[in-house]
């Protein structure tokens, strides 16, 4: 998997060497990188190896379609190399963000990202051209519809090595694209010289934050001037009061700190200097969004829910409620 993910950054350090923002990155990169690949502490490495080396038999698509519903891969394979995708994609598995199609292989995921995705996307700028940065990026699925709209230069960063795992493999059978992976998180990546991205997209992260203030500024500080964040999260609605601090779980996640409501995150935003900011959309999670399949497994949104009140949680709390928020450095 180490070798696979190396060899996916090969025009990547050429493009940082062009721009003299992207100094630190070139310096610090290197050595965060190998320390988050580090395969003593990932025992599952392993297990991601043995199908991504599997999936480099499979060929390439013929074609790719990064603007519809499912990211897909059409082509032909034969009778032996479908199951090798099939065993590859299995192995890889639970799969949080999707859809993907890749040849007659649907993989169905825990979250039908492309929900989130018709939901923000007309209320973004033009991505035309921009250089743009997905913190939290999951398995990339918004990766490439970013590319698909006409971002000239998309990095995710996430952690999660079977994300990355997910990804690599999605992206040999996609081919080459101006799309890449960092297994890190945003206090890891280095602050580029006065910002360098056109966007910053944060979705679905910030209450997973201790410190919600410090994942804002660390945003601000990927940005150009004048560049914008893009800032989906948790909410709670405006009658429930200023803020939420879950004591315990929330919709049985462990890691949920802080859930503001919109008022309070537009506070937060402008007390870290962003200006512009906006409210462009609220939303409650629903079944349709996110539940379980065959590629998830495990529960899901219905097994969180209060099954005599699904406007809560089995908490007790407010059900999930989703905003997007933009706001520019």
């Amino acid at each position: 998997m180490i070798s696979h993910f190396y060899h996916h950054l090969h025009n990547f350090w050429p493009l940082l060497e062009q721009d003299k923002a992207f100094k630190t990155w070139l310096r610090q990169l290197p050595e965060r990188l190998s320390e988050a690949l580090d395969p003593d502490g990932h025992g599952h490495l392993p297990r991601f190896q043995t199908a991504l080396q599997a999936a480099a038999r499979l060929p390439q698509a013929e074609r790719v379609h990064l603007n519809q519903p499912a990211i897909t891969a059409t082509g032909t394979l034969d009778k032996e190399e479908q199951p090798i995708l099939i065993e590859a994609a299995r192995k890889l598995m639970p799969w949080r963000k999707g859809p993907y199609q890749l040849f007659d292989l649907y993989i169905d995921s825990e979250w039908r990202s492309d929900i989130k995705w018709a939901r923000i996307s007309t209320h973004l700028p033009d991505l035309t051209g921009q250089r743009i940065l997905d913190v939290g990026c999951g398995s990339g699925y918004h990766l490439w519809r970013m590319r698909g709209v006409g971002a000239r230069m998309v990095v995710g960063i996430d952690p999660t090595l079977l994300f990355l795992a997910q990804f690599l493999l999605v992206r040999h059978l996609l081919g080459e694209h101006p799309v890449w992976f960092l297994p890190l998180a945003l206090e890891q990546l280095p602050e580029p010289v006065n910002g360098a991205f056109d966007l910053v997209f944060s979705m679905g992260v910030l209450y997973h934050r201790r410190s919600p203030m410090d994942h804002l500024l660390q945003l601000k500080a990927q940005l150009k001037p004048g560049g914008t964040l893009v800032l989906e999260t948790l909410v709670v609605p405006d009658d429930f009061g200023q803020l939420l601090v879950p004591q315990g779980r929330y919709a049985q996640m462990k890691n949920v700190w802080f859930i503001p409501s919109v008022a309070e995150l537009s506070r937060w935003l402008t007390r870290c200097g962003y200006r512009r900011i906006r409210h462009v959309d609220t939303t409650p999670t629903t079944a349709e969004e996110q539940r379980a399949t065959d590629w998830s497994k495990g529960q899901s949104l219905n097994d969180f829910l209060d099954p005599r009140d699904p406007s809560r949680t089995v908490e007790g709390y407010p059900a999930p409620l989703r905003a997007t928020v933009l706001a520019e450095k």
